[in-house]
């Protein structure tokens, strides 16, 4: 969003906590509207919202998250539920709320876009991962279907697929704030994506001339060459 901003595009940013949204206000410029994605009222809230703000030229769904590394057997079917609720219900929620604004907005020699924040648990399963692989294959599906469904309109459908990003809330949330835990994750690992390196693939796919659709960008730190091979250590060349 910060960066967004910094290009020049003027931003409405989303989320349930309004104190968060506060704080990126006075720092970014953004306009806010507190909403959660896993209740429908307020997603028809939200379109009405921007609706009456003008043209809407892109949706960026960034919200998601993973809860808990139980087995299939043994993991919380409750956790289970909020990771579709959020990653793929809300997903779904949000553009078909959006999708006919986007098309009010578009305009001869542009675009419009729908950028999806996926995961590579969605691309391969894990050990532990049942839940959020789950939730991740089928937003992933639900993009890709969006995708076929939307073809000879002028919208582009964007699927950007993080590997191993270290941030503040997603391990320590998924660990059930054992930051112990969370940090382990992350440790010994040269330079892990941050949110700041996920900003930049997101704008650079936005800002692609109007003809260029990335349909599929995976991001991975360097250290990471796949879900179950992370290289723990200085990367040096071979002697």
């Amino acid at each position: 969003m910060r960066l967004l901003r910094e290009h020049g595009w003027d931003v409405v940013g989303v989320a349930r906590r309004a104190d968060r949204l506060e704080a990126l206000a006075a720092s970014t410029g953004c306009e806010t509207f507190v909403a959660d994605v896993t209740k429908q009222d307020d997603v028809d809230a939200l379109a009405a919202y921007l609706d009456s703000t003008g043209a809407v030229h892109a949706l960026v769904n960034n919200a998601g998250g993973a809860r808990g590394m139980g087995s299939v057997e043994e993991s919380s079917v409750d956790d289970w539920q909020w990771m579709f609720d959020v990653n793929v219900l809300g997903t779904k929620r949000v553009t078909s709320a959006l999708l006919p604004l986007l098309r009010k907005s578009w305009t001869p020699g542009t675009s419009v876009d729908i950028l999806t924040i996926t995961s590579v648990a969605g691309y391969v399963t894990y050990e532990g991962g049942g839940g959020y692989n789950a939730a991740k294959f089928a937003e992933r599906a639900l993009v890709g279907v969006l995708r076929l469904e939307l073809a000879g309109e002028p919208i582009r459908v964007i699927d950007v697929a993080p590997g191993m990003v270290q941030t503040e809330e997603f391990s320590l949330n998924r660990f059930g704030g054992d930051k112990a835990a969370a940090d382990k994750v992350y440790e010994n690992v040269q330079e892990p994506l941050t949110a700041d390196d996920m900003a930049l693939a997101i704008v650079g796919a936005l800002e692609l001339p109007h003809n260029v659709s990335v349909e599929q960008l995976t991001v991975r730190p360097v250290a990471q060459a796949a879900q179950y091979k992370v290289v723990r250590g200085p990367l040096l060349p071979k002697q």
